[in-house]
Parts: structure tokens; C-alpha cells; sequence
């Protein structure tokens, strides 16, 4: 077949595979290897990978060497009947997955993948494991099925064993996309018990992600009061809560626990309290106090982002629980202090 021919003959594929073209996809076109080689040599073909070429005139794409990869893991199969049934074929996973998903940028260049039959590849720079996905762990990105990213921030950790990256990763995650907390924390507990936590609590162990990628609720909570300005701010506007509302029964509880009285807040301390805060308040009501003015880093601003905050939310209204208040004692049995001596005593 004469170059020119070979090369229409090749655009139906190409024009639905970003352009590429397996060696097999070639040859039951009746067009050879040589020919594609012969191509590749006149500067119309361009060889990405073994058994895999792709047209000059085509765009580059960040991506093309794991599309390249993909393709050769089954090369004879076009791109789009493999991308109908995703979840029962070749998946990008684990650094890759997390490439694709645009989650950090300093992942190796192996190519990893997972199958649900055991497979292996004489290629150096791809790996396969054996893995089982369902629909519900795939999806397409970059015209590529890849895991979702609850799936592949759990594949990292059981692929990395490193909690360190992954938090990283989880704090990244957090700043795009929207998370299933739920989901995330089911497929982190078969991890848990070798990561240091109880069998099966996954929940936990996202926990000490959250906290290791300073977005847990204690972590945000001592950023925001160590900066003067925003501390200030949330200082001034809780207090005006307290002193404009009856005190809440969360209050309350909280105040029983440690055992004090609930301060009683007189008209007198209340006017006092608003009298030295009046002048944060009208500074504030005047302006709206931009990232720079409060000092703050970028990735501080980030964690303050809607997304990051929809995504904690979803984590923190599950902890955040206040403790429980002392049973009370029935009227008429309260203990005496020779009683308690007593009782030290034993």
C-alpha cells in the first residue's frame, strides 16, 4: 500500500485515539510495519512507544505517553469500545491516576495500571497490579479510564505506604474537587489496622490525614487564631454572639464538664466588652480584609476556599460533638467530704 493510501486509510483510527495508531490497529488494515516505519522515517508518523505511532499533524498533549501506554496494553482493541466497558478492563491507577486528576506533580514516570486479571508487561516503565473495580471506582479523564479520586487517593496509600504523600495529596484533592468523605473512609478501612489505627476504621485514619495536611479542625482553627487580625476578627464576633444570645446548651454542657459555673454576663460587662470592641467592628463593617492585609500565605487562603470548606464540612460535623455533662446527683444523696475522704482512702 502507498504511503499516501496507508495514511487516509489510518485517520479513521486516529481521528478517535488522539491521533495514535497501534501496530495491530494497522496491520488488520492490511497496512505493514514497514510501512508504518517507512512513514515514520518521511516525518508524517511519529513513534511514541513499542507498537504504538501517532500522526506529526497531531497536537502534543502532556498525556500522550500514558495514552501511548494504555493503548499498547491491549493494542488490537480500539480506544472507544475499551472506554464502554472502563471498569472491566486496563485502569490508570495509583501516581498516574493521580497525574491524570491533576493531584501533585512530583510522581514518577512509570505508568501504573490495574486489571482485573493478573497481567504483565515486558515493557520497562509500566507496572500492573491485579485489582477488581467496579463502575462506581472509574471514570473517564483525558479520554482515559482512571480511577476516581477517592479511589486513588486510598490506591496511593496501599500502593506508597506513605502517609506523608498522601496527605499531600488529600489537601490538593481538597482544593478541586469534591469529595465523598463516606466513600473515601470505606475504601481507607481495609488500610487501617497496617497504618496504625483500629481494624477498619477508616474514618480515623482520613482523621490523621486531615491532620498531617493541616486541615483538620484543630490545625484550621490555631492558624486562624496565630494571625492577629483574623484572630481578632473571630474573637470580636464570637463574643458578640455570646453577649447578643442566651447561652447555648452546647455552652452549658461544656461549662458542666470542666466543672465552673456559667459566668453570669451583666449588663454592665456586656457594655464594657462592647465598648472596646466597637472599633474592630466599624474598621470591619467599612472593609472586607483581603488576603495580604491579613498577612496570610496562599496555601492559607486555599484552605479557606469554598471547596476546601464544603469538603471539611462534610468531616467535621461528624467530630465535632460536645462532651457530655456530669450525671447529676437525685436531690437529698449528695455526697459529704468525710464521704470522699473516705473513699480516697481505700
Amino acid at each position: 500500500m502507498k504511503a499516501g493510501d496507508a495514511l487516509r486509510e489510518l485517520t479513521d483510527i486516529t481521528a478517535n485515539q488522539w491521533g495514535m495508531v497501534t501496530t495491530a490497529q494497522a496491520n488488520a488494515l492490511g497496512i505493514t510495519r514497514l510501512t508504518l516505519s517507512r512513514l515514520a522515517e518521511a516525518g508524517q508518523l511519529e513513534r511514541l512507544a513499542h507498537g504504538v505511532y501517532k500522526d506529526a499533524g497531531a497536537p502534543d498533549n502532556e498525556f500522550d505517553g500514558l495514552r501511548a501506554a494504555w493503548l499498547g496494553t491491549e493494542p488490537k482493541r480500539l480506544a472507544e469500545d475499551r472506554i464502554s466497558d472502563a471498569a472491566g478492563g486496563v485502569v490508570v491507577a495509583s501516581t498516574s491516576a493521580a497525574s491524570l486528576n491533576g493531584v501533585g506533580d512530583s510522581w514518577t514516570g512509570r505508568h501504573e495500571f490495574v486489571a482485573p486479571t493478573r497481567r504483565q508487561s515486558q515493557q520497562e516503565g509500566i507496572r500492573f497490579r491485579q485489582r477488581k473495580l467496579t463502575d462506581r471506582d472509574v471514570t473517564i479523564i483525558h479520554g482515559l479510564p482512571a480511577m476516581r479520586i477517592e479511589r486513588t487517593l486510598a490506591d496511593l496509600l496501599e500502593d506508597l505506604g506513605d502517609q506523608s504523600l498522601v496527605a499531600d495529596a488529600l489537601g490538593a484533592t481538597m482544593k478541586k474537587y469534591s469529595i465523598d468523605v463516606d466513600r473515601l473512609s470505606e475504601l481507607l478501612s481495609p488500610l487501617a489496622k497496617r497504618s496504625g489505627f483500629e481494624k477498619n476504621d477508616g474514618a480515623a485514619l482520613l482523621d490523621r490525614l486531615a491532620e498531617i495536611a493541616g486541615l483538620d479542625l484543630g490545625s484550621v482553627a490555631r492558624r486562624i487564631t496565630a494571625n492577629p487580625v483574623l484572630g481578632a476578627w473571630v474573637a470580636a464576633e464570637y463574643l458578640k454572639n455570646i453577649l447578643s444570645t442566651e447561652p447555648s446548651e452546647g455552652f452549658r454542657k461544656i461549662m458542666a464538664e470542666i466543672k465552673l459555673p456559667t459566668p453570669a454576663i451583666t449588663d454592665e460587662v456586656a457594655e464594657a466588652v462592647q465598648r472596646a470592641l466597637r472599633p474592630h467592628f466599624d474598621a470591619i463593617s467599612k472593609m472586607r480584609p483581603s488576603a495580604e492585609s491579613l498577612g496570610l500565605t496562599q496555601s492559607f487562603t486555599d484552605v479557606l476556599n469554598p471547596q476546601v470548606l464544603a469538603n471539611l464540612s462534610q468531616q467535621w460535623t461528624k467530630n465535632m460533638t460536645y462532651p457530655s455533662a456530669p450525671e447529676a446527683q437525685p436531690e437529698g444523696t449528695s455526697r459529704t467530704s468525710s464521704e470522699e475522704d473516705h473513699d480516697a482512702s481505700e
